[in-house]
């Protein structure tokens, strides 16, 4: 389970955990929450959060490579074992004014998460918290009153976004599952 960081998220988006410490010479290993830690090597600089709420100051990522299903940084300022330790456990935030632009029908994950959810006749289904990979596609976590619904992200499903809400044309017994 991942700690809930605080922090502002009008400015940045979470990227990852500092998990460990590598090295003598100041590397952490990074967890990437996108499950893509080769997209660290687009970014120039991160702000490291406690879970107290409290933000670094800018750091440049001197140094990136993947290994496994994390990135090890060398980040500006963190030049020994003893201050990467110090910043296990923080999480890694990116200013979203520092994110590439997306393509056509592109899109970071939290541009879905806190819209609403209806099916084309207008019926809510609920409100999207949070987005995971299943290796082939996208899934979208939907709380529905008590229960979580797991939709799909694809055009067939998807069938008109807004800046508030997904309209989504679900298969038959999608979102009967678990109903009473």
């Amino acid at each position: 389970m991942t700690e809930i960081f605080s922090y502002p998220s009008d400015k940045y988006v979470l990227l990852g955990k500092v998990t460990s410490a590598h090295g003598l010479g100041g590397d952490v290993k990074i967890f990437s929450f996108s499950g893509q830690p080769e997209n660290f090597s687009g970014y120039k600089k991160v702000v490291l959060v406690d879970t107290a709420g409290n933000l670094s100051q800018p750091l440049a990522v001197e140094k990136f490579r993947t290994q496994g299903k994390t990135v090890v940084v060398r980040l500006a300022s963190i030049n020994n074992r003893e201050l990467a330790e110090k910043i296990e456990g923080q999480g890694v935030l990116l200013a979203k004014s520092l994110l590439p632009e997306t393509g056509e029908g592109e899109y970071y994950w939290y541009q879905y998460e806190g819209k609403l959810v209806v099916d084309q006749s207008g019926l809510t289904i609920g409100r999207i918290t949070s987005l995971f990979n299943n290796g082939a596609q996208d899934i979208l976590v939907v709380q529905s009153g008590n229960r979580e619904i797991l939709i799909p992200v694809t055009k067939s499903i998807i069938v008109k976004e807004t800046d508030e809400q997904l309209v989504v044309n679900p298969p038959p017994g999608l979102l009967d599952l678990g109903d009473e």
